[in-house]
């Protein structure tokens, strides 16, 4: 071989290696580190096209806790029907993920085509001009979620503003079983005959449903958040009392807080995401199997640790675990599990905020019994010696001249439940300092 020769494959080489580092770099711009896929780009619309690597970090900007199956679904599920999800999301994006379940399915449950959108307006089934996009699932607009099981989409380039509702819309064209539904949602989603899945109009769904079905998650590659809050509790966290379609829960509060609050000294850049299940107990599942209503030690692992990106925790649960069960009268039975969630959160370096239980003075479930069960439990959180920092929704919320009950304007009139007012009083005594950080070595 001769000099010049040589020079030239030497020259040859090196253009290869400068090529190959060129790719493997824009592959990793779009992977979080946070999941083994990497976001697909697509363009908006209903298909997708090559478009440059996003960068951003992947977060949850929706999510809602698997709770059982929907009656009336045993037998055909919901096939030959579009399943158009509205969810509301606190932070923005410019691409996005989905997360599917079939938890409570007694067979595969067969998806052959999904979309997502953002709404024209709020409580809306069209969706905004040019936001109709394709999502796939491992590069196939199709995907079999096996019974018992979910599955994640690939990520799709599509520009979702903060504060804002999405479309997520997904058709089944043969019976699957049970649907795994969440029953409380507080917002309106709608079905609509045959394959709708990429028809922008709201025209073909005349159907209403105030449950969201089959979708767990809305996860979105974000420059505005930098991690994510799972909230995981009860009705309290669910919103069962607030006004439907207007994101008045006590997490949807927190959110605008944190959003209005980041970049101001030390509050951490985060979204929040509420795992609230009307009726969780910390200690007891619901019937069945898998179990309705899985409770909170059960489902922990499947709603808080395999969230996208978590950085902390807040609990509010307990209230149920004195209510239903009438015998229920060692507050230790109910601290040693908050603790045993605790443990499971510090084992991944999350730090854990927890809520006083608040009165129910006045609620058919109400006895001088069970209410000095609530003030003892409250006594040791109160004390540092259940969580890492404490929200005392208990003190912000009781009437003060009978501490037994919540205060009227606070009370949706069950004396359990708050009013839209009294979500907003909880979310705005959160110190939004004590969601930064991680887990202590030691509680």
């Amino acid at each position: 071989m001769t000099k010049r020769h040589g020079y030239a494959l030497l020259a040859a080489i090196v253009a290869v290696i400068v090529v190959m580092s060129a790719a493997i770099y824009v592959g990793a711009a779009a992977d979080d580190g946070n999941s083994s896929r990497s976001a697909l780009a697509g363009a908006p619309g209903p298909h997708n096209s090559a478009a440059p690597a996003s960068v951003g970090t992947w977060v949850g900007a929706w999510s809602a806790s698997p709770g059982g199956a929907e009656p009336g679904t045993e037998a055909a599920g919901l096939a030959g029907r579009s399943v158009r999800n509205v969810v509301h999301v606190g932070v923005g994006g410019t691409d996005a993920r989905i997360t599917l379940s079939n938890l409570y399915g007694q067979q595969p449950l067969r998806i052959t085509h999904a979309s997502i959108a953002v709404a024209a307006s709020e409580n809306d089934a069209a969706a905004a001009a040019g936001t109709m996009s394709r999502l796939t699932f491992a590069g196939s607009t199709a995907v079999v979620v096996p019974a018992g099981q979910q599955v994640m989409s690939d990520g799709v380039r599509i520009r979702i503003p903060r504060d804002t509702d999405v479309l997520v819309t997904t058709y089944s064209p043969t019976p699957s079983g049970p649907v795994t539904y969440h029953q409380h949602a507080r917002q309106i989603s709608y079905i609509a005959q045959g394959d709708r899945t990429e028809d922008p109009t709201g025209t073909a769904y005349t159907e209403q449903t105030p449950s969201w079905r089959y979708l767990t998650a809305l996860d979105v590659l974000s420059n505005e958040s930098a991690g994510t809050v799972v909230a995981l509790g009860d009705s309290l966290t669910d919103g069962i009392t607030s006004t439907t379609g207007a994101n008045h829960r006590w997490t949807d509060a927190l959110s605008e807080r944190l959003r209005a609050a980041a970049g101001s000294g030390d509050v951490p850049r985060y979204s929040v995401v509420n795992q609230g299940i009307s009726g969780n107990q910390i200690l007891a599942d619901g019937l069945g199997r898998p179990a309705d209503n899985p409770s909170g030690l059960n489902r922990f692992r499947r709603d808080v640790l395999d969230r996208t990106n978590v950085k902390a925790v807040v609990i509010d649960l307990g209230v149920n675990d004195i209510l239903r069960n009438p015998r229920q009268v060692d507050p230790r039975t109910i601290t040693d599990g908050l603790r045993r969630l605790v443990r499971q959160a510090h084992s991944r370096g999350l730090r854990v905020v927890g809520a006083t239980l608040m009165p129910f003075g006045g609620h058919r479930g109400y006895t001088s019994g069970r209410d000095a069960v609530r003030r003892a439990v409250n006594e040791e959180i109160r004390a540092g010696l259940v969580y890492d920092a404490v929200v005392d929704f208990d003190k912000a919320l009781r009437d003060p001249y009978d501490p037994r009950r919540l205060r009227s304007d606070y009370d949706s009139g069950d004396h359990l439940h708050p009013s839209d007012r009294g979500f907003a009083r909880m979310a705005a005594v959160f110190d939004l300092d004590d969601l930064k950080g991680s887990a202590p070595a030691e509680l």
